[in-house]
């Protein structure tokens, strides 16, 4: 990469590095405030449940799961700082094995959160539904999430994200011409975008069912860059076959 500057792509990385341990660590920050008061404030529910007790906001999925698709975000960052540091026939060689068993692992680790998300969707619904005492025992688990929060983090790590790109054209404006790299930032962006706009366009009772919509979308995405990262390593391996055996016979 002819006038490649480095510190740019360095601090690029550092900064994708703290916004999937942001996403990673959300469920850490998100949730957990009493919301008692607000449960038993609601008429129609304090009429049936009258005091309520321990009912606690729920951290939610959407923004943990966005961390599926950064990571990919952070590998390919990440082979860009190790091309300064591998030979390139080095990095030829044992990038495409990598690729092939992180894109395998983040497949599997996404379909599998895809079922978790997807199951605990379908029994949110299936109780919002049941009027009166399903609809009951929803707003007791999910009914109160803390929008105020997410909107905080979700204009942080979007903050985080433009700064990110912004690094990665000043390190190398070139790299406007990788279509593959920029559509995985625009991906990024647009889910972040979604998911804030999913928590701000139905009522606060409803934002627990959006937020865990928005993570099936998250998963669902995250498998389809895993195949490609998957479908792009084996051209990769095998020329590295092929070099490999040629050397061998020379």
């Amino acid at each position: 990469m002819g006038n490649l500057r480095k510190p740019f792509l360095v601090l690029a990385l550092l900064v994708i590095i703290i916004v999937v341990l942001v996403e990673t660590g959300s469920g850490l920050v998100l949730g957990g405030q009493d919301a008692s008061t607000a449960l038993t404030a609601m008429s129609a529910v304090s009429d049936k449940v009258g005091e309520a007790h321990g009912v606690t906001q729920p951290s939610g999925r959407g923004i943990t799961y966005l961390a599926l698709i950064d990571a990919v975000v952070l590998y390919t960052t990440g082979l860009f700082v190790l091309s300064l540091l591998v030979p390139k026939g080095v990095q030829g060689r044992v990038q495409g094995i990598v690729t092939l068993i992180g894109s395998i692992i983040l497949i599997l680790i996404a379909l599998v959160l895809l079922i978790i998300a997807f199951v605990e969707l379908l029994v949110m619904v299936t109780l919002f539904l049941a009027a009166p005492f399903g609809t009951i025992a929803y707003l007791v688990l999910w009914g109160f999430f803390p929008v105020g929060d997410a909107a905080a983090l979700l204009a942080l790590l979007l903050f985080l994200k433009l700064v990110f790109a912004a690094l990665l054209i000043l390190a190398q404006p070139r790299f406007l011409q990788n279509k593959g790299l920029v559509a995985l930032l625009v991906t990024t962006l647009l889910c972040t975008v979604v998911l804030a706009f999913l928590h701000g366009f139905v009522p606060v009772i409803l934002v627990s069912i959006v937020d865990d919509l928005g993570a099936v979308i998250f998963a669902i995405v995250a498998i389809i860059w895993g195949l490609v990262l998957l479908i792009g390593s084996i051209p990769a391996i095998w020329k590295a076959i092929r070099v490999t055996g040629a050397l061998a016979k020379s």
